[in-house]
C-alpha cells in the first residue's frame, strides 16, 4: 500500500449521516410548505427547483457512500477519476468531522473550489506528512455552507 513516492488508500466518499423517520418527515413538510408557496406565487420556476432539491436530497440521502481509491505523489491527488495537482493549490488543512478525518487543499484562485479528500485515521500521519512536504498547512474551519449541510444532517 505504501511506496516511498506514492500513497494509496481507500474511502468513502462522503460521510453517512443517520436519519430517521422525524427527518423524512421534515423534508416533507419542508417541500410541501415550499411547493404551496410557490403554486400560491405562480413561481413555477422555483416549484420545479423545490421538487428538483427535493428528489436530490432524497436520493442522495438513500444512496450508500462509494468507495474512491485515493492515490497521492509527487504531483498531486487522484481522487478516482478525479486529479487534484498540487499546483492548483496554496495550503491544505485537515478537518474533523465526528470520527472522520479529511484533508482539504485550499485552491489558489480566489473563487477555485477546495478540495475535500477523506481518510481514514490509520492513514492519517502519513498523508499528513506527504502533504506538508508538498504544500503548506493552514487552519481550516467548516464554512457556513457545511455548517448548514451538518445541521441538516445532509
Amino acid at each position: 500500500m505504501v511506496n516511498k513516492s506514492q500513497i494509496s488508500w481507500e474511502a468513502e466518499e462522503y460521510i453517512i449521516k443517520s436519519h430517521n423517520g422525524w427527518w423524512y418527515f421534515g423534508l416533507a413538510i419542508i417541500t410541501l410548505g415550499l411547493s404551496a408557496l410557490a403554486i400560491w406565487l405562480q413561481g413555477w420556476t422555483f416549484l420545479a427547483l423545490i421538487i428538483v432539491s427535493a428528489i436530490t436530497v432524497l436520493v442522495f440521502n438513500l444512496r450508500p457512500p462509494r468507495k474512491i481509491k485515493y492515490l497521492l505523489n509527487s504531483e498531486g491527488i487522484k481522487e478516482g477519476k478525479i486529479n487534484h495537482p498540487f499546483s492548483d493549490y496554496r495550503a491544505f488543512g485537515i478537518l474533523r468531522e465526528e470520527s472522520h478525518y479529511s484533508a482539504v487543499l485550499i485552491p489558489k484562485k480566489r473563487f477555485g473550489l477546495s478540495a475535500k479528500v477523506y481518510f481514514p485515521e490509520s492513514s492519517g500521519e502519513e498523508i499528513v506528512d506527504a502533504l506538508g512536504a508538498r504544500l503548506p498547512m493552514k487552519e481550516v474551519k467548516i464554512d457556513f455552507l457545511d455548517k448548514i449541510v451538518n445541521f441538516l444532517r445532509i
